[in-house]
């Protein structure tokens, strides 16, 4: 999951990727950082927490120049310490570089173990120190050629963002599974991020998204802040379905598509898909909202926010027992009694992965008086990790892996559940490309990940 975020040719990079990182907050909380270049060095601030935690008036003072990287961690792996957030900052020969990554390395295991065995120490956990050592260790002359022969030896998803003292490289994997966007600052300079709504903060115009297998160079030149395009890799597009289903946020527009509108769409494929004769339509908030208005719509009954959401519990809630995990649900939503009791109601999510969650809101509504629940799913079953940077359980653990929808009805105690299909998100999606399928269907398409492999994130 993770945000990435790159600024060039303003005066006040550090400040722009500041704000840009916290319009896309919701796509990690453990970490957050920034790194700065003004041509004779890269300064580099960064901690665990939320952006709004880690930089004051003070950082900005420090993190000068019109160069500046940012990322916010969302971490599937490792472990829960700074030296883990990005940006990684490392000297070489060359210099000083720093290295933002969205995305997983498939290969991780492989490549660290054959760096290892060739002499290089490792401080983190990251994926992420592979492509740092890997262009240390190039013999390539120019930093440019050292990032196209790092390339050919990475697989799997990535977005990245690299920076020099004076330059920024910026590089999309050849699926293009995560997304990444080029803008324009209202000053000249350009601002390259995982999501548009970062664009929509900071004033900047969408110039168009990042093409798949597509590096982007961005430099001073006679006087003049520019990029220059190369298409290093063949494309084989293939935009992960996770990113429309839950990750972005619904303002963005991924890849050409609004994700709100996506959403609605899967709303409604879901209601001709399963149907369910009841009173009223519900979201499970926030990412359900698009699909319960769409399948409220194309069932023809009411649609309620009947659930509150808590926007101050997050990720970062302590839970160190089973206990205090269960009470997490309740703390995080409310149901409105008034209007769920003796109600028949469709309760709409996004997913349903292992199953505890749906439980506790399927308990919840019935505890506050509705008289049937019928449980619908805005995306397929997931039967699948994905190895590509979402933080799914292992195969044993995903409730669709062992159950069908009727056996899991009864486990979380909901009246029916029922799905989207495969066909029906894609039919939602649209037609026009090959999306990333894999928590659905299993096709590890981008080679290099087996079960027995770790490719997880960082």
């Amino acid at each position: 999951m993770c945000a990435v975020v790159g600024v060039y040719g303003t005066k006040e990079a550090s400040k722009v990727a500041y704000y840009a990182l916290f319009a896309m907050q919701h796509r990690g909380q453990e970490s957050s950082g920034i790194s700065a270049a003004n041509k004779q060095t890269i300064t580099l601030i960064k901690d665990r927490g939320l952006v709004t935690d880690i930089f004051n008036e003070e950082s900005f003072k420090v993190l000068e120049g019109y160069c500046a990287i940012g990322h916010n961690r969302y971490s599937t792996a490792g472990k829960d310490s700074v030296l883990d957030a990005q940006p990684v900052f490392a000297r070489y020969k060359l210099g000083e570089i720093a290295v933002a990554h969205n995305g997983n390395l498939t290969n991780k295991m492989p490549v660290r173990e054959e760096l290892i065995d060739n002499g290089a120490i490792f401080q983190t956990f990251m994926d992420t120190e592979n492509i740092v050592h890997l262009i240390a260790k190039s013999k390539k002359k120019k930093l440019k050629d050292r990032i196209k022969d790092m390339l050919t030896k990475i697989e799997g998803a990535y977005c990245l963002i690299i920076q020099s003292r004076s330059k920024m490289f910026v590089i999309r994997d050849r699926f293009g599974i995560r997304p990444l966007s080029l803008g324009q600052l209202p000053d000249g300079g350009y601002i390259v991020a995982s999501e548009t709504c970062a664009f929509d903060l900071v004033g900047a115009k969408f110039i168009r998204d990042v093409k798949p297998g597509e590096m982007l160079t961005f430099e001073k030149k006679e006087g003049k802040f520019r990029y220059k395009s190369e298409q290093i890799f063949e494309p084989d597009y293939r935009p992960c379905a996770f990113e429309y289903i839950y990750f972005a946020r619904p303002d963005s527009v991924i890849d050409g598509k609004n994700v709100y509108e996506t959403r609605v769409k899967c709303g409604l494929q879901l209601a001709k898909e399963q149907p369910a004769d009841v009173d009223m339509v519900i979201p499970v908030p926030d990412s359900g909202v698009a699909a319960a208005m769409g399948y409220a719509q194309g069932i023809g009954k009411p649609f309620n926010m009947a659930i509150v959401r808590n926007h101050y519990v997050g990720r970062t809630f302590i839970e160190p027992t089973q206990k205090i995990r269960d009470l997490k649900v309740k703390l995080k939503l409310s149901p409105i009694s008034y209007l769920i009791k003796g109600k028949k109601i469709a309760v709409i999510d996004d997913s349903l992965v292992r199953g505890t969650t749906s439980k506790q809101i399927v308990k919840m509504l019935k505890d506050a008086g509705a008289k049937e629940v019928h449980m619908r799913i805005a995306a397929p079953e997931i039967k699948y990790p994905c190895r590509y940077g979402i933080d799914t359980p292992t195969r044993e653990e995903l409730i669709s892996n062992s159950y069908t929808p009727q056996e899991i009805a009864r486990k979380i105690k909901a009246e029916s559940v029922g799905f989207l299909s495969i066909d029906g998100l894609v039919d939602a999606l649209g037609r026009d490309r090959n999306y990333s399928l894999v928590s659905f269907d299993g096709n590890y398409f981008a080679g290099g990940c087996a079960e027995s492999l770790d490719c997880s994130n960082k």
